[in-house]
């Protein structure tokens, strides 16, 4: 399981990666009681809630594996609750990037629109 230092590497990275191409990163590890989102970003069309999972280029099994159907209905219920919080007339996306890391440091990221819904 990543700590939090490499978490926040991924997250990092992540909203740098999306930021290059546009997008406001509008919220950072949001928390409800329905559980977390790790970024919440906005171009002008979309805004996405985008989950982030980081692991060791050596590790078992792709992050994205670790995206599961429970930890997807928490991030969807979470963005539900922050969609009431903050109307918008974005289109939601749900979004997840993979970040790989080795020797403390990004080695690379992918990056998939539309994860899940």
């Amino acid at each position: 399981m990543p700590n939090t230092v490499t978490g926040a590497l991924g997250e990092q990275a992540a909203a740098s990666y999306l930021e290059k191409r546009g997008y406001e990163i509008v919220a950072r590890n949001f928390r409800s009681r329905f559980g977390e989102i790790d970024l919440v970003a906005q171009n002008d069309r979309f805004l996405a809630f985008v989950e982030v999972k980081t692991r060791d280029e050596e590790g078992i099994g792709h992050p994205f594996a670790f995206i599961t159907s429970a930890k997807q209905k928490k991030v969807i219920r979470a963005a539900q609750y922050y969609l009431l919080r903050f109307p918008t007339a974005l289109q939601p996306r749900f979004d997840a990037a993979a970040v790989f890391t080795s020797d403390g440091k990004v080695a690379r990221m992918e990056y998939l629109e539309n994860a899940f819904y």
